[in-house]
């Protein structure tokens, strides 16, 4: 039931954005200044503005060889232009993922709808706030975020994961 609130919470992170400026909660880390290159996990590194455009690919799932689903995602003006799946069918959803989060698509997999970086990063401080367990890890040169590691369940296995590559600004 937490699961399912903290993936309501995902939905709706543009209503909750607006609502929740506090980030006190010491298990979510604002992007800070950094040296380094390399992805920094859930420690400071440079401070990274949404750009107007950019784009993406999301990998879901905790294991990147066998995720949940991988969506290819172009944001302009602050929102998703476009996403779509790539690569073949997806493994099945993990333990975690007792609930409906969408409609499925047969042997493909379940499908989501992508978020902007940003609203992975509310959606990440939100659950936070909550009191979820949320791990965030940034891009070491300029600050996007990598991967974002969130569990309301309490349980080791009722981890989510969304891992960011092929970050491209402009």
């Amino acid at each position: 039931m937490r699961f399912e609130r903290a993936l309501c919470a995902f939905a709706l992170v543009g209503v909750v954005a607006g609502c929740s400026s506090s980030s006190d909660d010491p298990k979510f880390t604002e992007p800070a200044a950094s040296a380094s290159a390399a992805p920094v996990h859930g420690g400071p590194a440079p401070a990274w503005t949404e750009p107007a455009s950019y784009s993406f690919v999301l990998t879901r799932g905790c294991d990147p060889a066998k995720p949940t689903g991988r969506y290819q995602a172009t944001v302009k003006s602050g929102q998703i232009a476009t996403s779509s799946r790539v690569g073949g069918a997806a493994a099945a959803p993990g333990p975690s993922a007792d609930v409906d989060l969408g409609p499925v698509t047969g042997g493909e997999g379940e499908e989501i709808e992508v978020p902007t970086l940003k609203e992975l990063v509310d959606m990440a401080q939100t659950s936070a706030e909550d009191g979820g367990e949320v791990a965030t890890e940034y891009d070491g040169a300029d600050g996007h975020p990598v991967k974002v590691t969130v569990n309301v369940t309490g349980e080791a296995s009722g981890a989510e994961c969304w891992i960011v590559s092929d970050y491209k600004a402009g």
